[in-house]
């Protein structure tokens, strides 16, 4: 069963999935992890689609096509997090290892055994890649290809070069000890170029968070109030027919604009501006439009909620006035 569900997915998407397991450290067959997060999707979308269909009356099968979508997309987004996350931690913990590394040396101990006792109890999972990669060494396996086959099994651009630089160093007959130390003095200075970067564009930040979670729903309640409004009072206005031959600078007429409707797209185009806000977020912060994936349910929950407690207060406030 779980094989046969796996097979709905296109080969090029199956070996997407199981790369990024590797990434994440998720130690579970590929076809068992599809089939799960097949029938949670189904199932998640099957009871949006009912819920929102009751509430915004758009088609059930349209509203379960793109709830279905936007599942597979959100789960397949959550493990890229999770592969990116687990790179960005080892990526923190690399110029300690390197220096470590450096001092061992130093001490005169052997590069295998310098990598395996520059292993820290805090480094976490990157410990437990150090050890695999001391056991593939303990087990016949070459150096140069253990470190080689670490590298390929984290998602980190850094940890990836900083290995090919090792191999082409023990390949060269270079020091190891200069290399390693200049190689981990080069990353905590990246690190601290990338965080006054991140400093200075945290305006910019702030100011899309800001416009998207809180300037957009109060500006849409107000409007959505609006047309309430106007629906309700040229609805009771009954002009005389001859008004209509009287040029007036403008002209009154009912309005034919849903209120339903307008709250619906309303919510719609606040789901698409979080998206696409968070997005922005990412890129801007972060360099990649996908480290603003964890931003959009934040914002989509702060705009929906804050439109409709605007729209509550307003009509409180307010709609005794035009009998609302």
């Amino acid at each position: 069963m779980a094989r046969f569900i796996s097979r709905l997915y296109p080969e090029r998407v199956r070996l997407a999935y199981r790369q990024l397991l590797v990434y994440a450290n998720i130690d579970k067959p590929l076809e068992n992890y599809l089939s799960t997060m097949f029938i949670v999707t189904l199932v998640t979308s099957l009871v949006l689609s009912f819920f929102l269909t009751l509430f915004l009356g758009i088609n059930f099968f349209l509203m379960f096509l793109g709830m279905f979508i936007i599942s597979q997309f959100v789960s397949y987004s959550w493990l890229t997090l999770n592969a990116e996350a687990r790179g960005k931690f080892i990526e923190e913990l690399l110029p300690d290892l390197l220096q470590l590394m450096a001092s061992n040396l130093r001490a005169g101990y052997t590069l295998d055994k310098a990598l395996l006792l520059a292993a820290r109890p805090e480094f976490g999972n990157f410990k437990e890649e150090i050890n695999r990669a001391g056991k593939d060494v303990a087990t016949g396996k070459d150096f140069n290809q253990a470190l080689l086959d670490m590298s390929s099994r984290i998602k980190s651009n850094k940890l990836n070069k900083s290995m090919q630089l090792i191999v082409a160093g023990v390949r060269s007959g270079g020091s190891l000890v200069d290399l390693l130390s200049q190689s981990a003095s080069n990353l905590r200075q990246q690190k601290m170029i990338d965080e006054r970067i991140r400093s200075n564009v945290l305006v910019y930040v702030i100011f899309i968070f800001a416009a998207i979670g809180f300037g957009a729903p109060v500006l849409f309640s107000l409007s959505s109030f609006l047309i309430d409004i106007m629906s309700t009072v040229f609805a009771d206005v009954d002009l005389p027919d001859t008004t209509g031959s009287i040029d007036m600078p403008i002209s009154f007429s009912e309005v034919t604009i849903d209120p339903g409707f307008i709250v619906r797209y309303t919510i719609v185009s606040m789901i698409i501006a979080s998206v696409m806000g968070s997005m922005i977020i990412g890129l801007i912060s972060k360099g990649k439009k996908r480290e603003g994936l964890k931003y959009i349910p934040v914002l989509i929950i702060i705009t929906i909620s804050l439109f409709f407690i605007v729209r509550a207060l307003i009509g409180g406030l307010l709609g005794g006035l035009f009998a609302l």
